[in-house]
Parts: C-alpha cells; sequence; structure tokens
C-alpha cells in the first residue's frame, strides 16, 4: 500500500512522499524502510531522529525529519487501525465441526463456525457470526448475541447473558459460582448455592484466564465497552461499568459497583460492598477499602489522594533517619530542660 493511499485510508495529513510503499507496522526502535511507526508519547521524540522507518504517525509535524509523516489526531489509535489494514487474525470457516457436541436443542445462528470437542448444551441461543474455538463449552441455557468470538477453552455458564461482539480469550470463565460459604457452630462451612447470573453486555472483551463469577442471587454485570485484562477476578453481584479499563491480576470482591470510565491499574485490590464513582483512576497495587469519588486518581494501600501518595511515598525512605534525629532533639530537650530546671 503507497503511504498516500494509507494516509487516505486513516484519514491522516501526509507531509513527505506519498509514493513509499508501507508493507507494514512496527515499534520505533525495530520498523525498517518499508513500515510505519508512531510517536504517541511526546517523551520518546528523541528517538525519532535514530528510526529507520519509513513514516511516522504524530501529532504535530516534526521540523527537519527526513522521513515522511501523517499528521494525526490520535496517532496511537491511528497505529492499531493501520496494523489492522496489514494484520487479521485467521478466522475459522463457517460451519460446526464433527467433532463437536451441540444439542438438538440449541438454536444456532448464521455463519456460527462451531470448532473440534466444542459443547453447546441444551437450550442454548447464539446468535450470528459466532466463532467457538474447540474446547469451548456453553453452559445450558446461556443466550449470546451476535459476533461473539471465544477461544478455546473458554466457558460459559448455565443462563448467563451475552450481547453482541462479545470477545473472551483463552480460559475465560463467565459466571463460575461465587465464592459465599456460611459458617457453621462447628466452624464448618456450608456453601451457599449461587443462583443468579452474569450478564455481559455488547463490545466487551475479557483477556485469558480472568473470572466473572455469576451471583448468589441478582446479577453480575459487565457493561457495555468494559476491557478486561488477564488473570482478573470478579466476585459476585458486581457491577464493571462502561468503558472501563481493568489491568491484570486486580481482584474485586463481592458487590463492588464501579462506575462509568473507571481505571484500574495492575493488581488493584478493591475490598467489597463499596462505589468507586466515574471517571476514577486507581493506580497499581493499590488496596480500595471505601468509595472513591468520581474523578479522583488514588494510589496505595490504603489508597488516597495520589498527590499525597507519592509525598508520602517520597519520604518513606527517609524515615529511619529521620527517627534519628527526632531522638536526638529529645535527648538534647531532655538535657535541657534538666539543666534549666532548679535544684
Amino acid at each position: 500500500m503507497k503511504l498516500s493511499e494509507l494516509a487516505a485510508a486513516l484519514d491522516c495529513r501526509l507531509a513527505g512522499d506519498g509514493s513509499i510503499e508501507i508493507r507494514g507496522v512496527a515499534g520505533m526502535e525495530h520498523a525498517t524502510a518499508t513500515e510505519l511507526t508512531f510517536l504517541a508519547n511526546p517523551k520518546y521524540a528523541s528517538r525519532v531522529k535514530d528510526t529507520s522507518a519509513g513514516a511516522i504517525l504524530v501529532a504535530a509535524p516534526i521540523e527537519g525529519l527526513a522521513i515522511a509523516q501523517l499528521i494525526s489526531g490520535n496517532p496511537y489509535l491511528d497505529f492499531a487501525r493501520a496494523l489492522a489494514l496489514f494484520y487479521q487474525p485467521p478466522r475459522p470457516k463457517p460451519g460446526i465441526h464433527p467433532l463437536a457436541c451441540v444439542s438438538t436443542s440449541a438454536c444456532i445462528g448464521e455463519n456460527a463456525s462451531i470448532g473440534a470437542f466444542a459443547v453447546v448444551a441444551d437450550g442454548v441461543v447464539l446468535g450470528d457470526d459466532a466463532v467457538l474455538h474447540p474446547h469451548v463449552v456453553i453452559y445450558e441455557g446461556a443466550r449470546i448475541g451476535d459476533g461473539f468470538y471465544a477461544h478455546s477453552h473458554a466457558v460459559v455458564r448455565e443462563y448467563c447473558r451475552i450481547g453482541n461482539r462479545v470477545t473472551l480469550q483463552n480460559g475465560v470463565v463467565v459466571g463460575g459460582d461465587g465464592f459465599g460459604f456460611a459458617k457453621r457452630a462447628d466452624g464448618t462451612h456450608a456453601k451457599i448455592v449461587q443462583s443468579g447470573v452474569t450478564v455481559i453486555e455488547d463490545d466487551v472483551e475479557v483477556q485469558s484466564l480472568t473470572s466473572v463469577d455469576r451471583a448468589t442471587v441478582g446479577e453480575t454485570r459487565v457493561k457495555r465497552g468494559a476491557k478486561i485484562d488477564s488473570l482478573v477476578q470478579v466476585g459476585h453481584a458486581c457491577v464493571v461499568g462502561e468503558d472501563n479499563i481493568i489491568c491484570a491480576q486486580t481482584g474485586l470482591a463481592g458487590s463492588s459497583i464501579l462506575g462509568k470510565g473507571v481505571l484500574l491499574a495492575g493488581q488493584v485490590g478493591v475490598s467489597g460492598h463499596l462505589t468507586i464513582h466515574d471517571g476514577a483512576t486507581v493506580y497499581a497495587q493499590s488496596g480500595i477499602g471505601g468509595d472513591v469519588a468520581p474523578g479522583a486518581i488514588v494510589s496505595g494501600s490504603p489508597a488516597f489522594d495520589y498527590r499525597d501518595w507519592l509525598r508520602a511515598i517520597t519520604a518513606f525512605p527517609k524515615l529511619p533517619a529521620i527517627l534519628k534525629t527526632v531522638r536526638r532533639l529529645e535527648e538534647r530537650l531532655t538535657a535541657f530542660t534538666q539543666a534549666a530546671s532548679p535544684e
């Protein structure tokens, strides 16, 4: 594809030679003369002069740069769009593999692809253009919309509901039992039946080995457009809000409510029965023990305002020296007080 054609496809302004042939995309350090790269973060601008790329996506023209430039309002997004033009993951052909097990009472939409050893149980409704890779299991009574894409070993449990254009990566479990037990008088634990469901709305993607538990009663819900990373635990009766980003190894205890546009960085722990309000950001390895205000940015465990946290964490390594200083001052003050006191 010529660079001029790529610029038109991305609706970017071209600065430089549009006749360059672009055959792929790559990061700045690895791109070759036939590849497109991008600059999204200004702190990496010094590296641009060293790239061997044929062209670069930038937010504003860079003076004196030898290579061609595509001027973009969002270079990172347009880089992702360019990547999709050059690479499309393989998609299985429509049809049901002879080694798949599909119930005669299941309702399968048009152009579905169901791989070997996949299981679709009684009463399942599966929408148009669905892809079930080998070893995907859909339990009884699950209802799934159009454009569903499930990688190997993903599981959708009984009676759960999934919207349109949902992607489950390998090993995801939707609707596994919530962690509920009642303690008996003798100290043993009685399992509480998890009678609720999990609901996944449209345009959600869940990455590998993540669990979204079913509710004890009622529902666990992941709202439209949320993106959940690998190794995340969403406990029973949680609500993950619209367009949330939840990064790897985060855990939400039961009945955690996340508003719209919430971002939880990696290894965040949420204690449950609380609300993280719209637009809040929680930095990595933070512990959330109470409600977080709309738009707040918090960090630490227990989490508090990130600006105060940065000051506190800067002071933390200095505490031993500060403690020594305080003790010396106390000793001097005691000596001074004793010297000044009358006999």
